[in-house]
């Protein structure tokens, strides 16, 4: 957005990215040619390497996580050292060179899980795994550089984030590439947990809405109000991919698995004027389209998974 045609012309963009098992430089094609974007491989725990990059940056916008997605429990050391030691490196180096500011990109599943209704952002912190949780505790260290030092931190938490280049190890694209190939796919417990879903292009309007416009010390969430149990969701795909339930399993369920989340954005929408543009059936019915259409992007990153899980495809 920032380096599109309708982004300001001043404005240069590096990416820090240490490009673990879902990150990519594929994605970054669109803007390699442009003498604005700079592309660096490295660590955000690398004090070293943060450093020398906030000395020629004025703004933060954090959106590097560690996630154990098709992972063992393992996985959990991995994400308390990159999102809250990770995040913590970072907000020092902003804080060293005194950053105008540090939008701090955050989860809904920071909440935990919500029986009714949706989460305001004045509701506690409740996250039930160990990744929720370091998430949760990234949030809360970045809130504290505001409130202890003066730094302007923006925090934002999303719902379940879809569309375009995502990694085929999510739901969705996992779904999309099984069902056109008419392989199975497996649904966790009974079907029932509850999700809202936003398209990419809405998430990101939301961010850059908080980066410009937001307000220090403050958490915005982003949501899209498309609430989707797991099965609903799987009806649509089976829809869009041609398939039907007898390509549904049903497994075991995962642990810390919360029920149903969902945001009240109530507060981005009446401060800054979000809406979401994307809908539910024609987002889905585009992303559908860029996985079948784009098999030269995904089949490589299930190749690299699939060698570094020492399976032959990507665990479900």
């Amino acid at each position: 957005m920032l380096l599109g045609p309708s982004g300001p012309p001043d404005v240069a963009v590096t990416v820090l990215d240490n490009l673990t098992h879902c990150g990519g430089t594929t994605n970054l094609d669109d803007v390699r040619g442009e003498e604005r974007f700079t592309f660096v491989h490295g660590d955000i725990r690398d004090a070293d390497l943060v450093d020398g990059l906030l000395a020629e940056h004025d703004q933060v916008v954090h959106f590097a996580a560690e996630s154990p997605a098709g992972r063992p429990p393992a996985g959990a050391a991995a994400c308390v050292q990159t999102n809250v030691l990770g995040t913590q490196t970072l907000l020092d180096a902003a804080l060293r060179h005194r950053a105008r500011r540090f939008v701090h990109i955050s989860s809904d599943e920071v909440y935990g899980s919500i029986r009714h209704g949706s989460w305001p952002e004045t509701d506690p912190l409740r996250p039930n795994s160990p990744r929720a949780a370091s998430k949760a505790a990234a949030d809360l260290i970045a809130l504290a550089y505001h409130r202890a030092h003066g730094l302007d931190v923006r925090v934002t938490r999303c719902a379940n984030t879809y569309g375009p280049h995502q990694h085929p190890a999510k739901v969705v694209p996992l779904f999309i590439t099984r069902l056109s190939e008419g392989r199975p796919v497996s649904l966790h417990g009974d079907g029932h947990h509850v999700r809202d879903w936003i398209h990419v292009d809405d998430h990101v309007r939301g961010v850059e809405l908080v980066r410009a416009l937001g307000r220090p010390g403050e958490v915005y969430n982003i949501g899209a109000g498309n609430e989707l149990s797991d099965r609903e969701l799987t009806a649509l795909l089976l829809a869009a991919c041609g398939g039907d339930w007898a390509l549904v399993r049903f497994v075991k369920d995962r642990t810390g698995h919360d029920g149903r989340c969902s945001v009240d954005f109530t507060k981005i929408r009446t401060e800054l004027g979000f809406t979401p543009s994307k809908g539910m059936s024609p987002g889905l019915a585009e992303t559908v389209d860029w996985y079948r259409t784009h098999r030269s992007w995904w089949e490589p990153l299930l190749r690299r998974a699939a060698q570094e899980e020492g399976r032959k495809r990507v665990p479900l």
